[in-house]
């Protein structure tokens, strides 16, 4: 399909097809919470799940890393290794170690939430970015959401330093990825393969030291994983994603997924019965709202000039 052709698609596409799509991968990204948080308990490890979450895109779009290659020429080889580590296997094992001690209500706030502010922030210290006044206030109300979470959980001892430390961290690892897959050079299809065979690749290496409880779990339990780690987070946002990014711009495709954290915290409530309190409403809130200021929509209708 030419790029006129995809163009006119686009067009005609408009913006209820965008705005489903970037709807469609913030409810993806809370499913994937509440199932990694729904884990706990099982025989099922990190290196389980993570199996199922890069295994199955690695199959689907083995046509595309069989034709880059496993270690493509003219690609920035530092940047291939930082979107490996950022987001492939090394990123779930810390996410799902934060995860597997943090309700998913509050691990909506401390990664999801924290994922724009950590990117902005090495854009600002590392490569020179400038956010205009806008972005820092939002940058600020996600901040605050998180200091919010921080102090109900020491409240309530609701949550340990497991959570502030290692989700954010996961945060950070995700942030590093975006900025690096932006110097890449790869498009959204080649990344998420790459990315998802190399994570293959390391969690095949790590089996024979750690094992695998995959033929102890019941078949329903291992379907419901399958499809939320691999069939929906691992390949289907991706997807979604961009066709969000086609229809409506990064900007605005990016301000839908300040509705993950409230998704996640109700996917939490509803599904694994987790308690509801002010504290963790008025984060999530907080942090939704600091994650669409910190996109820069509110900065371009003002004619603001983006980084």
């Amino acid at each position: 399909m030419s790029e006129a052709t995809v163009t006119a698609i686009s067009k005609t596409s408009g913006t209820p097809l965008g705005a489903a799509s970037a709807l469609a991968v913030v409810l993806i990204w809370a499913s994937w919470l509440v199932s990694t948080r729904h884990s706990v308990g099982s025989a099922l490890t990190p290196l389980d799940l993570s199996l199922m979450r890069y295994g199955l895109p690695a199959l689907v779009l083995a046509p595309v890393w069989l034709r880059t290659g496993l270690w493509p020429k003219g690609v920035n080889k530092v940047a291939l290794v930082l979107m490996i580590a950022g987001s492939g296997a090394p990123f779930f094992q810390v996410v799902g170690y934060g995860l597997h001690a943090t309700p998913a209500s509050a691990a909506g706030v401390l990664l999801p939430g924290i994922m724009p502010l950590a990117t902005a922030l090495i854009g600002v210290f590392v490569l020179g970015e400038r956010p205009d006044a806008i972005r820092w206030v939002g940058m600020a109300a996600i901040l605050s959401g998180g200091l919010l979470l921080l102090y109900g959980g020491l409240t309530d001892g609701g949550l340990s330093w497991v959570s502030y430390v290692v989700l954010p961290m996961g945060a950070t690892l995700w942030a590093i990825y975006t900025h690096a897959f932006r110097r890449s050079g790869l498009t959204a299809f080649e990344g998420g393969a790459l990315v998802s065979i190399w994570s293959t690749l390391l969690n095949l290496a790590a089996l024979p030291f750690v094992g695998t409880h995959l033929f102890e779990v019941p078949m329903p339990e291992i379907g419901l994983h399958l499809l939320t780690q691999g069939v929906l987070s691992g390949l289907a946002a991706t997807i979604f994603y961009g066709s969000a990014v086609r229809s409506l711009g990064s900007t605005q495709a990016a301000a839908f997924t300040a509705i993950t954290p409230v998704a996640a915290a109700i996917g939490g409530i509803i599904l694994l019965g987790e308690p509801l309190n002010a504290t963790i409403v008025i984060a999530a809130t907080l942090t939704s709202v600091g994650v669409l200021l910190s996109t820069g929509i509110l900065s371009q209708k003002r004619g603001a000039t983006r980084p």
